[in-house]
Order: C-alpha cells, then sequence, then structure tokens
C-alpha cells in the first residue's frame, strides 16, 4: 500500500483534467478494430484517479498500467469470443459420435447459424446423449486447450508488469518522501544551529561591559 503523501505539484493532479489529454505526449490509446476509445478513456481516467500521479515520470507509469490492464482485460474477451467462435467444431466433435460425419459437420455449421432445423436437432442428439450445451462448451474448450493456455500465460504476463510498475512507483514515491525528510532536516537542522547562534550574540551583547572585564 503506498502511503506517503506526496505535496501537490502543477502536473500532479490528473482527477481534474482527462487524462487522455494529460498524456497527448504518449503513443496512443493501442485500440485495435471494434475496441471503445470511450471505455479506454475511463479506465484511464479511474486509474489516474486512484494513482494520483505527481510528476511526469509517474504519468507515464500510469499510461503503462492502463495499457497492460487494458491488455489482460482485451485476452480475456477475446479467450471468450474464441470459445463462442469455435463453438460449433465442439458440437460437430460431439455429433459425429452419433451422426454421419460429413451430416454432423452440417449440422454443427448450421447450428451456429442458429438454422432453427439444426438448432432443434443437434439439441436431440445431445439430450439422447444425456448432454447438454455445456458439454459443447467443454469439448471446445478441450479442442483449443491449447491456445487458451497461451492466452492464460499472456494474461499473467500482462498482470506481473502491472504490478511491477505499481512497485515502481512505490518505490519512487518512497525515494522522494526521504529525500524530502532529508532536506526539512536540513533546513530544521540549519535553523536550529542559526538560533543558537543568534542567541549566543544576543547574551553576549546584554552582559555589561564591566561584567565581561578580566579583574586584574
Amino acid at each position: 500500500m503506498i502511503e506517503t503523501q506526496l505535496p501537490p505539484t502543477a502536473a500532479g493532479n490528473l482527477a481534474s483534467v482527462r487524462p487522455s489529454a494529460a498524456l497527448a505526449f504518449l503513443a496512443p490509446p493501442p485500440l485495435i478494430a471494434g475496441e471503445d476509445a470511450a471505455a479506454y478513456d475511463d479506465l484511464l481516467a479511474r486509474i489516474s484517479t486512484a494513482l494520483e500521479p505527481s510528476d511526469i515520470l509517474e504519468e507515464i507509469w500510469v499510461r503503462d498500467v492502463v495499457d497492460m490492464v487494458w491488455d489482460a482485460l482485451r485476452l480475456r474477451r477475446l479467450k471468450a469470443q474464441l470459445l463462442t467462435v469455435s463453438a460449433y467444431e465442439g458440437m460437430h466433435t460431439i455429433l459425429r459420435r452419433f451422426l454421419d460425419w460429413q451430416f454432423s459437420e452440417q449440422v454443427a455449421r448450421q447450428w451456429a447459424l442458429r438454422d432453427q432445423a439444426a438448432v432443434t436437432k443437434a439439441e436431440a442428439v445431445l439430450a439422447s446423449a444425456g448432454l447438454t450445451a455445456e458439454a459443447v462448451t467443454a469439448q471446445t474448450l478441450a479442442l483449443k486447450i491449447d491456445i487458451v493456455e497461451r492466452i492464460d500465460r499472456m494474461m499473467v504476463t500482462a498482470e506481473a508488469r502491472r504490478n511491477a510498475v505499481l512497485r515502481e512507483i512505490e518505490r519512487h514515491r518512497a525515494s522522494f518522501a526521504r529525500t524530502l525528510r532529508r532536506a526539512v532536516r536540513e533546513v530544521e537542522d540549519g535553523e536550529e544551529v542559526e538560533g543558537a547562534a543568534i542567541k549566543l550574540i544576543a547574551t553576549d551583547e546584554s552582559v555589561p561591559d564591566a561584567a565581561r572585564e578580566t579583574p586584574a
């Protein structure tokens, strides 16, 4: 947990501006076709508000964190889409155990297109075998398990990189806080020495000249 409270700076409070505008000097958002730019901006705004970057380094790190979070979310969506678009393969694998191979492929493809006759036929075959739609998903996952595992590893990598950047922000803030505390101590120590010197001079000046003379 980052507990260090840093003093505000001119560029520090990104909560009051649109993050995409504040980080315009960086590359454009890493969006692909079909992704919502407004959703990316919302994520950037939320994370910027939560982390409150205090300088240019932290602004760059915040952008890195946002991009890594976005990558992980994208991979999660793409994994779900992969299983959805490949579902007909899982259906075909099941149907061909009970139907002619060529006919089962035709039924599976038409089922994926939501042709009502094919849907009815496929569901009837599943029911006769005591199976449900979940069996199709399970079979599809088995067929695509290597790709799914690679996607999962990519998600873990993105999350590890994100955590590394967050730790870097913590170290940066801790280092800044230590430097700030050291500077404050040096100022305070200097004021104490100056105060002691002034007090000594004042005391010395308050002593009468006769009192300062050394007896003969």
